[in-house]
């Protein structure tokens, strides 16, 4: 895609709207906006009617719940190319979550009423969405899976081999990537406290299953990580 891409240009890379044509997307497109987010700018609150769609142009938003006494609880991190607010749009119902963005992000927004009338003539559109839907469900799953029957340790080490493998390279010493989130951040992914994440890191490095180095991980020992994993 493009540096600077136009409306079209995104709809058209975006595997959402694969099935319309030339003259489809144009028209959509000419209804469509680029907003801009700072860091931390909210792009919707759990709670408010759904006005639309939202497909991640640059930058990551993440979209986490609140609970009543402030502790969060992020759902996932969308990046580049990502579509936020799928089911909402489908029920009519207001927001499940909140998003907001992770950094300087740039955001194309598509309103409720020009989806549900494409939807209508394309039902190849309902059809992608609903694939969307699913693997986010089938995430929710999981993560309600991992809060309710694994330990922070587990939940940690979990997250440090999904890291390793997505963003992990070959080091001299091991799997190296960097840690992009605060510890306030990644305890907000994993359930639980800043306080806790800095002290099950710290006892992994001690047991030298990992090391630290500023903002960079090594994963030393995966397959003791994995064993470790196993044995919870």
């Amino acid at each position: 895609m493009p540096e600077n891409p136009s409306p079209r240009q995104i709809l058209k890379a975006t595997p959402l709207f694969a099935a319309l044509d030339d003259t489809e997307i144009n028209s959509l497109a000419a209804r469509c906006g680029i907003r801009p987010y700072s860091p931390a700018e909210i792009l919707f609150s759990e709670g408010e009617p759904c006005k639309g769609l939202y497909i991640v142009v640059t930058g990551r938003v993440r979209i986490y719940k609140m609970s009543i006494n402030g502790r969060e609880q992020v759902l996932s991190v969308e990046g580049p190319g990502a579509s936020v607010a799928e089911l909402p749009v489908f029920d009519g119902g207001s927001y499940p979550a909140s998003a907001s963005a992770i950094e300087k992000t740039d955001a194309l927004f598509v309103s409720r009423a020009d989806l549900r009338a494409i939807c209508l003539e394309k039902p190849e559109v309902s059809l992608k969405m609903l694939q969307v839907v699913g693997a986010r469900l089938r995430r929710l799953v999981g993560i309600i899976e991992e809060l309710s029957f694994t330990t922070v340790r587990h939940r940690l080490i979990s997250w440090l081999l999904r890291q390793a493998t997505t963003e992990g390279r070959a080091g001299e010493r091991g799997i190296v990537f960097s840690l992009n989130t605060s510890h306030q951040e990644l305890a907000a992914q994993i359930g639980t406290v800043r306080e806790l994440v800095s002290r099950n890191l710290a006892r992994l490095q001690a047991q030298s299953f990992i090391e630290m180095n500023g903002r960079e991980i090594t994963i030393l020992d995966r397959a003791g990580l994995e064993a470790d994993l196993a044995s919870i």
